[in-house]
């Protein structure tokens, strides 16, 4: 479960997050949504343990973030940022076995229940990744590094997973095998995921529960059905939609209308 309360955060030209609450029970996608500068990658940051905050608290399972040591941490937790893996030298599975540090000792070896080897193997496997286990990272494409990145993040075996907008860089064929394949990894580990996503049809698609931020405030929270409407588009992005359920899933999906931004980012 992650517990934020009464969460604060500055930055140099003023308030970044203005008293944030809200409760994530384990085992659901949530999606963080809103405008550019809304403060959401910031708030991922915070629950990550690598951006300090000025006020509230945020706890992991029961506990303050700042508590955990970062390997402590790396054993419970696990972000995949939106820049993907650079294009180094080393190989698939050289990279991927990179996630097994926080359970190694000094000497580099794992306990033996630990079964290190095999959840390395899985993760590659579940990412179609196997016979390309040898092949380095300058020779593949954006969107297969970034299907490494995420069976890096698998091989981790973390039990919240945090989502930058991972699809950020993706064409829209990897954008949704890449969110099928953190779906499938969710229901069947029963994680916690918290993603950042810009895209709000896919956030709709792929979220059980949204969180919307603007101007570091909570905008409004609750399933994709309560949250992606035309008044919401309207007042957060200053932006005309038409909001129609998706025919196969019922979730909502969004047809913006050209033309139809409000003058001078005017919301109501």
């Amino acid at each position: 479960m992650i517990e934020v309360q009464n969460l604060v955060k500055s930055g140099p030209n003023g308030p970044v997050l203005q008293g944030l609450s809200f409760t994530l029970p384990t085992g659901g996608i949530y999606g963080i949504i809103g405008p550019n500068g809304a403060g959401k990658s910031t708030l991922l940051g915070i629950l990550s343990g690598v951006i300090p905050y000025d006020g509230g608290e945020v706890k992991l399972a029961g506990k303050a973030v700042g508590a955990y040591s970062r390997k402590a941490l790396a054993r419970r937790l696990a972000v995949l940022q939106q820049e993907g893996l650079p294009a180094a030298g080393f190989t698939v599975k050289e990279v991927v076995g990179m996630a097994r540090f926080p359970f190694q000792n000094w000497l580099g070896d794992e306990p033996a229940a630990a079964d290190g080897e095999k959840g390395i193997d899985k993760a590659l496997a579940v990412m179609g990744l196997t016979s390309l286990a040898s092949r380095r990272l300058d020779q593949l494409s954006g969107g297969e590094r970034q299907r490494v990145a995420l069976a890096k993040v698998m091989a981790q075996q973390p039990e919240i997973v945090l989502l930058d907008e991972p699809t950020t860089f993706l064409d829209i064929g990897y954008q949704v095998q890449l969110l099928d394949a953190v779906k499938a990894w969710q229901r069947r580990e029963q994680l916690t995921v918290v993603a950042v996503l810009h895209d709000l049809n896919l956030a709709a698609q792929y979220c059980d529960r949204l969180i919307v931020i603007d101007e570091g405030c909570i905008v409004c929270t609750g399933t994709p059905q309560e949250v992606v409407t035309s008044r919401m588009i309207r007042a957060v992005y200053a932006a005309e939609a038409v909001v129609l359920p998706h025919p196969a899933t019922g979730c909502p999906q969004l047809l913006l209308q050209s033309g139809s931004s409000l003058q001078g980012g005017e919301r109501t």
